[in-house]
């Protein structure tokens, strides 16, 4: 699990040079009925009238995330949310490298709400491209090729990742999930207000999580 800078995230700090929000003190819980209402500015996969509602905290920076994205996830969208039985909700945490986190999100956003996952995807399989060369450059290269094969020129990419309202918008979300939400690392999973997993987690696992809560609603 990639855990929360308890002291902040330092303003223009690593790769990328984002300004970002620190102040971030949560205790993680085991309900929390405050974060089930799905809002405006979540993504969501699925059908909302699903039984199941799965919020996921996660960043692209994020080697757990990743892990999950990469080696769990096209299994549990297949078997869950394919199906209409998990409405899957996608929220954004600036932990790992947060420039890099807030960069990447910044340009699935920018690429638009249907390709927003394919972006996000494209990121956490270039991770360890990413992360091999720690500078400036080899972030921006990696994350400004996948901006151009989400349809983003070059200078859409520049003013995408320098865009400094999405980024306060983006580091208000950050701030909320952390204090409203309780949540202090990722990736973190939900699933109806309860906290059933966080960090790396099984597909052995997610069934389990699925299964005790398909239980709950028969209660």
């Amino acid at each position: 699990m990639t855990l929360l800078n308890r002291r902040g995230f330092a303003a223009g700090s690593m790769l990328l040079g984002l300004g970002l929000a620190g102040g971030l003190t949560a205790t993680l819980a085991g309900c929390n009925s405050s974060a089930t209402k799905v809002e405006t500015e979540d993504m969501t996969l699925g059908d909302p009238k699903a039984p199941i509602t799965m919020i996921e905290y996660a960043s692209v920076a994020c080697p757990h995330c990743a892990a999950f994205n990469n080696d769990v996830w096209p299994e549990f969208k297949k078997k869950y949310v394919d199906t209409g039985k998990v409405y899957y909700v996608s929220r954004e945490m600036l932990t790992g490298e947060p420039s890099v986190a807030a960069a990447g999100f910044l340009i699935a956003r920018c690429a638009g709400k249907d390709k927003y996952f394919t972006v996000t995807d494209q990121i956490y399989h270039s991770q360890p491209e990413m992360f091999a060369d720690r500078s400036v450059s080899g972030a921006r290269a990696v994350l400004q090729r996948i901006a151009n094969s989400a349809g983003l020129s070059d200078e859409q990419f520049e003013k995408c990742i320098n865009d400094t309202k999405a980024l306060d918008e983006l580091n208000k979300r950050n701030q909320k999930y952390g204090t409203r939400d309780k949540i202090e690392g990722t990736p973190t999973f939900l699933m109806n207000g309860k906290q059933v997993a966080d960090g790396e987690v099984t597909m052995a696992q997610m069934d389990a999580a699925v299964a005790a809560t398909m239980a709950d609603l028969k209660k």
